[in-house]
């Protein structure tokens, strides 16, 4: 929105215009010259590649029969290339190809002229489109994350998309593509609007926007060429990532949580196999035929499955691998992907809930997980995709001192006291003394394994959600940006004095169901943490951080940003 003081002609946040690279001043800019290419354009000439290679003969004579009627080319009558080579219409083809190329090019440039983008200081807007048009805004002081992400194709001339993460259904706005550079310049500077600073980074030199569309894709595919080989993704990880996963580590994890998947497309393989032999067996087939079916079976059910299942196993290892978190000052940055590189920043404030988890298959290497809820601004059918699921893992695998660094990292308004305590009490826990209100004795029938551990925990910071024996969980809601909670009693519940709880977050693998629990813990639910809900998010400051950090630094125009040590302790 507009603020009194702002002029007409730009905006009140907008950088200065006196010889500034950066992209965040008001104005309108485009994207990278080649980003029609890869927004379909490869898919095009994929799909023209198939068409014309199986109907090329057809196509030859359609043009032949246009121009050249008394030819007698015929397109049963041998390959048309020789026909064309033997009647010397080879300058004639070519000039086709060119027009077709020059076709595809005018086509593609008109498409790049009408996607544009700017940052104010109050919005990032992309527009687009020259029959259909759009127009998308995201308000700054909503944004929920920046992603940066490189697919491999485009990696390799140096491009990468821009995701504004908004809090909303559908609510994204993609900037793509941008050179790589330019790509990280902008984050920064949207993400430091976004904190309240009243402008963004500027960039010493001012050659970035003098660089002409020629220039721009040159120097991208050279730096995306060199930086595939010497490291494209440096930036990315400085300053050092807080915890190492070594890659032995990585990959076993993944290969313990396929044994999973086995047993899951075994039990399928056995049942079809027994099936299968009982029906034979019924109609009296011969113990040959019995063997050829199931030999067939196993090719035609077996190798599917084996090949289900080290593909899922891969793509969870590839999608781990080069993982990094770390504090910057804009937030927490999460960088995964050994092709496709996606790196996520998460500003303060834009975690609602955090869960640490770990299966019975890696209790004994001691290993655990940490997920997050966060808005992705997505449908619930692009949340279902692998890479909104990778979004919502802060740590893959990690053991005791690697889990307490993220928890650190992703809740800043924890003293570090109370994490240590969520360890003994809640991850491993209960101990002797257990502060956490769990499932009377009278009610253990439903949970039968872990009635004993399912319960919560009040704090002065969040609520803790206590939860499995095969696979233990604790789940923690920060009281500053809790969503609702509930409880219900059913007929059941009602004869056992006994209550459901609810606590209610956005969408995400974190969920804070409760069962069993006595009356009176559940009105305690209820009524504490609607009141500590409320102090909590009257005194929350991560709405604009940079507006309340105490002797920020400042850029050279003057503007103060929040310090690197914004998380630390």
């Amino acid at each position: 929105m507009s603020t009194p003081e702002r002029p007409a002609a730009a905006p009140a946040d907008a950088l200065p215009q006196g010889g500034s690279s950066s992209l965040a001043d008001g104005e309108w800019h485009r994207m990278h010259p080649l980003t029609p290419l890869f927004k379909g354009g490869l898919a095009l000439l994929v799909v023209a590649g198939i068409v014309i290679t199986n109907m090329r003969d057809k196509m030859i004579d359609w043009v032949v029969r246009l121009f050249a009627p008394d030819s007698g080319f015929s397109p049963n009558g041998g390959d048309p290339v020789d026909w064309v080579l033997e009647n010397d219409l080879v300058l004639l083809a070519l000039l086709a190809v060119l027009g077709l190329v020059v076709l595809l090019i005018a086509v593609f440039w008109f498409l790049w002229r009408f996607q544009q983008f700017r940052i104010t200081g109050d919005h990032v807007e992309v527009r687009k489109g020259l029959l259909f048009r759009s127009h998308r805004r995201a308000p700054l002081d909503r944004v929920q994350g920046v992603n940066l992400t490189r697919p491999f194709p485009a990696r390799l001339i140096g491009l990468a998309k821009l995701e504004v993460v908004g809090a909303g259904n559908d609510a994204n706005v993609p900037l793509e593509y941008l050179s790589t550079a330019k790509a990280e310049e902008v984050r920064a500077d949207i993400l430091r609007l976004a904190a309240g600073a009243r402008s963004a980074r500027l960039v010493a030199s001012g050659a970035t926007s003098a660089q002409t569309a020629r220039e721009a894709i040159i120097g991208s595919m050279n730096a995306g060429v060199s930086g595939l080989i010497e490291g494209v993704d440096l930036a990315d990880v400085a300053p050092e990532s807080v915890v190492k996963i070594p890659t032995g580590r990585l990959i076993g994890s993944q290969l313990i949580s396929a044994v999973l998947w086995v047993l899951f497309f075994g039990a399928i393989y056995v049942f079809s196999v027994v099936a299968m032999f009982l029906g034979m067996t019924a109609d009296g087939e011969k113990p040959a035929d019995i063997a050829l079916a199931t030999i067939a079976l196993s090719l035609g059910i077996g190798i599917p499955l084996a090949i289900a299942v080290v593909g899922i196993t891969w793509a969870q290892i590839s999608k781990s691998l080069r993982y990094s978190i770390a504090p910057t000052p804009d937030g927490v940055r999460i960088t995964f992907g050994l092709l496709t590189t996606i790196t996520e920043t998460l500003p303060p404030g834009r975690i609602f809930a955090v869960e640490v988890s770990q299966s019975l298959l890696w209790r004994p290497f001691g290993w655990w997980t940490v997920k997050i809820n966060r808005m992705t601004g997505k449908s619930a059918v692009q949340q279902s995709s692998g890479n909104a699921q990778q979004f919502n893992i802060v740590l893959p695998v990690g053991r005791r001192a690697d889990v307490e660094r993220v928890l650190e990292l992703v809740l800043p308004g924890i003293p570090s006291a109370e994490i240590a305590a969520m360890w003994e009490n809640g991850v491993v826990g209960p101990t002797g003394d257990d502060p956490y209100r769990t499932i009377p004795p009278r009610a253990a029938w439903r949970r039968p394994l872990s009635w004993k551990r399912h319960g919560y925990r009040l704090t002065e910071h969040a609520v803790l959600v206590r939860r499995g024996f095969l696979w233990r969980r604790l789940a923690v809601f920060p009281l500053a940006r809790l969503q609702s909670v509930s409880i219900s009693q059913g007929p059941i519940d009602r004869l056992q004095r006994v209550s459901h709880g609810q606590i209610h977050s956005v969408a995400g693998p974190v969920t804070g169901n409760l069962s069993g629990l006595e009356r009176d813990d559940a009105i305690a639910l209820l009524d504490g943490v609607s009141r500590a809900a409320a102090l909590a998010a009257s005194a929350d400051r991560t709405h604009r951080w940079a507006e309340h950090a105490p002797d920020a630094p400042a850029y050279p125009d003057g503007d103060a940003v929040q310090p690197p040590g914004w998380m630390q302790r």
